[in-house]
């Protein structure tokens, strides 16, 4: 009777196990992000934005590599808060990174009165194409 009982338990947690490692993709980043901040609330310490932390939460593709392009950079991550809004951004949205980076940029062109094609919208503002009379 005991070898049934142990036999259906280790099938019970080979099938368990398969499952989780087939479904790992959905839970181990929740689990790791539980982990990180659980760790971090009874040390006692904050984390540092870092790079490495700005790839691990998906801010990072094959337009915008910041392991490649911020190799020998001194900065310690990317802008805290274009780092929120982004990430709010793809949550929100259920988008990519690239689509909530174009969406951010150009909600901040548009905050400062600057066009989708990165030309100044102020009528005061002197261009080079103003200059030889091209209209846009």
């Amino acid at each position: 009777m005991a070898k049934h009982h142990i036999a259906g338990v280790a099938i019970f947690v080979l099938i368990a196990g398969v499952v989780l490692f087939v479904l790992r993709g959905r839970w181990l980043p929740q689990v790791s992000d539980w982990w990180s901040r659980r760790s971090v609330r009874l040390s006692g310490y904050s984390t540092l934005n870092s790079f490495r932390r700005d790839i691990e939460a998906g801010l990072n593709s094959e337009h915008f590599n910041i392991a490649h392009d911020n190799a020998n950079d001194s900065r310690k991550g990317l802008d805290e808060e274009g780092r929120e809004a982004i990430l709010r951004i793809m949550k929100a949205q259920n988008i990519s990174f690239d689509e909530a980076r174009l969406q951010y940029t150009k909600s901040k062109f548009s905050d400062n009165q600057i066009g989708e094609d990165g030309m100044p919208l102020d009528p005061k503002a002197i261009t080079f194409s103003k200059l030889r009379g091209e209209t846009s």
